[in-house]
């Protein structure tokens, strides 16, 4: 077994080593890494259905897709990810006991009594400090998971509290469970865990390797496509009121595509809003881009006394 320790708390950027070593080593690997303030979303899930846009957008935090399944979780600094890319080998998938059972040990060396509990998480005082996901990818295995020493859980609270009345989606909800961390219970290092855990021959990332991850994560995990794009079918609904009246609108969007919209309200047009409704199907369910396709119409005719800027705040968060 080979051991990286990431030298990136850029998202994008882990989960661009975590594929990286999971498609190009042939070996086991134990990987160890942390994030800045980002939502992770399961590769399954609705991206917009599982996020507060608004909270997001104000507070900095990056959202990206993974490439294992399961619900959508917060990581921080305060926070600790650990990795193993295996040999599926028969019985390892579903097996989340098998990898975090040294997790565990390592945690019961403080004295604490964590567990193996639920169907993928560990368990510390009856509450979740850990949560866990698999993936497979040809021959190989990826089984990842946090652990949560120290984490901000306002921001976790703000980032993972999305408005259900504006996304309909039959993508795979998140559990929200009772989370803890391990800082209530006992005051431990993450460096010092880190320090207890890590196991195998030491890898240094090669030249090679950095510019394979940016590659990743320039054409992958940083992008809107991945992120969001690639979200099941949904529909989106929102309303807001202007200087100019009330402005209603119904998004349907498939493969981060807008299909269909219909705007309704009170508001005064000299021009029939069909007109809006049809040059924006086929336009990526994305704010930048339906404000630049708003911006070539004069939106007075179509809705008196309001701007471009703010139809696209009602059609689009991101």
């Amino acid at each position: 077994m080979i051991y990286v320790e990431s030298p990136f708390i850029n998202p994008y950027k882990n989960l661009a080593l975590e594929e990286h070593l999971l498609t190009s080593t042939d070996c086991e690997v134990f990987m160890l890494w942390r994030n800045g303030s980002a939502v992770i979303v399961g590769k399954n899930q609705n991206t917009l259905s599982e996020i507060n846009s608004e909270y997001i957008e104000n507070n900095n935090i990056k959202v990206v897709r993974r490439l294992t399944g399961g619900g959508a979780v917060f990581h921080d600094l305060g926070n600790l990810n650990f990795s193993f890319m295996v040999k599926n080998e028969r019985g390892y998938y579903s097996d989340f006991a098998k990898f975090t059972e040294p997790i565990i040990s390592a945690l019961k060396s403080y004295g604490l009594n964590a567990e193996f509990g639920g169907r993928n998480d560990i368990l510390l005082g009856g509450k979740k400090i850990s949560g866990n996901a698999q993936a497979v990818k040809g021959d190989r295995l990826l089984h990842h998971g946090t652990l949560l020493f120290h984490t901000d859980f306002s921001q976790l609270a703000g980032a993972l509290n999305p408005n259900p009345l504006k996304i309909q989606s039959k993508s795979i909800q998140s559990t929200r469970a009772r989370v803890a961390n391990i800082c209530e219970h006992k005051q431990i290092e993450i460096e010092d865990f880190i320090s207890r855990v890590k196991t195998g021959e030491r890898y240094n990332l090669t030249n090679a390797d950095f510019e394979e991850v940016s590659r990743l994560s320039r054409e992958k995990y940083g992008t809107w496509e991945w992120n969001y794009g690639n979200s099941p079918k949904y529909s989106y609904h929102n309303e807001k009121r202007f200087d100019g009246g009330c402005l209603e609108v119904y998004v349907d969007v498939k493969n981060g595509i807008i299909e269909n919209v219909k705007f309704y309200g009170d508001f005064f047009a000299r021009k029939d809003v069909s007109e809006i409704e049809n040059a924006l199907k086929g336009e990526k369910h994305k704010r930048s881009d339906v404000a630049a396709l708003l911006g070539k119409f004069n939106l007075s005719e179509y809705f008196l006394n309001i701007t471009a800027e703010e139809v696209a705040d009602v059609i689009a968060e991101l």
